[in-house]
């Protein structure tokens, strides 16, 4: 972690500055886990390099790259179109799309390839092996579970990359409920097999596995769950224990960034937000907490969280 003190100003008396001092002294903790983590930044740099190489070609990318409203419109200024149909792509002979990290589906692929884009695969290297497990786990006569959320594009892509030239269908599952209300397609499976989706809480794996395990004939479990998400959460667990509130920068469609809110709500005084500007309604949370933690979604650039800690400090004035 990174620590800053905070000291706004002195008082020339030092008996007074003693008390004074230990009043107002606000400490500020940086997570080291906080922003890009190396699938994001990877696909960051290929799409920058692509289009610093290509000026003159127009550049797609296929939903966004990833989820940050900021990075979208930094690439949205250099001339990179984010699309959410493939049927907006024009000229597709001369033109490049970008597949964004969360992946897209067997069948998003060729229908982009059909339009003749010369394709840059951004899908986080986790996620692509993701995809792989699970497609092997259906080749092997394994009932496919996916804990994850249903309409996630990450979910929606190793989901269809799952049940590819088979006839078998994948079970999705976000929630203890979710696992309770399918009881019975886990019965009736003769074995079953799970992946998870990367960003997930592993408290979500701890909640549904028991219930899948209890009814489950034979059973394969696959942590899938990325490193830097689980490192990212424990190290932020650990500072929320130590501080009166905790920051978490980044924006609200993000997954990994709302399951890092949703574990630190638990722990102490929480909020999100995606920039500076939103911590104008938080200011009296702000000034009295005396230890605050930042830590931040893979997503979030590190700009934006020097910003939100230069906001912090000024509000400790």
């Amino acid at each position: 972690m990174q620590y800053f003190i905070y000291e706004p100003f002195r008082l020339k008396s030092n008996e007074t500055e003693a008390i004074f001092l230990d009043a107002i002294k606000k400490t500020i903790k940086k997570a080291n886990l906080a922003g890009f983590c190396y699938g994001v930044k990877r696909a960051v740099d290929l799409t920058l390099d692509i289009k610093d190489k290509n000026p003159e070609t127009k550049v797609y990318i296929f939903g966004e790259l990833i989820h940050n409203n900021q990075v979208i419109n930094q690439l949205t200024n250099l001339g990179i179109i984010t699309i959410t149909n493939i049927d907006e792509i024009q000229d597709g002979q001369n033109s490049i799309c970008i597949i964004r990290t969360h992946g897209a589906t067997p069948q998003d692929i060729k229908r982009i390839k059909e339009k003749g884009c010369e394709i840059l695969d951004t899908t986080c290297l986790d996620v692509k092996k993701v995809q792989e497990k699970a497609k092997s786990l259906i080749q092997e006569g394994y009932k496919l579970i996916i804990i994850g959320k249903s309409d996630h594009p990450e979910v929606v892509g190793i989901k269809a990359h799952a049940e590819e030239n088979t006839k078998e269908e994948a079970l999705v599952l976000a929630t203890e409920q979710e696992a309770l209300e399918n009881i019975d397609k886990i019965k009736s499976a003769k074995k079953i097999g799970i992946v998870i989706q990367t960003t997930q809480k592993t408290e979500n794996l701890q909640k549904i596995l028991p219930i899948v395990a209890e009814h489950a004939k034979e059973l394969r479990v696959f942590n899938t769950i990325c490193k830097t998400t689980s490192n990212r959460q424990t190290e932020a667990k650990n500072m929320a224990q130590e501080v009166d509130l905790m920051v978490v920068v980044g924006s609200k469609s993000s997954a990994n960034t709302s399951h890092l809110s949703e574990i630190l709500c638990e722990i102490t005084n929480t909020i999100l937000v995606e920039n500076e500007q939103e911590l104008e309604q938080y200011s009296d949370m702000i000034k009295n907490a005396d230890k605050i933690g930042i830590t931040a979604g893979a997503s979030t650039p590190e700009d934006i969280i020097n910003k939100v800690i230069n906001f912090i400090q000024l509000k400790g004035e």
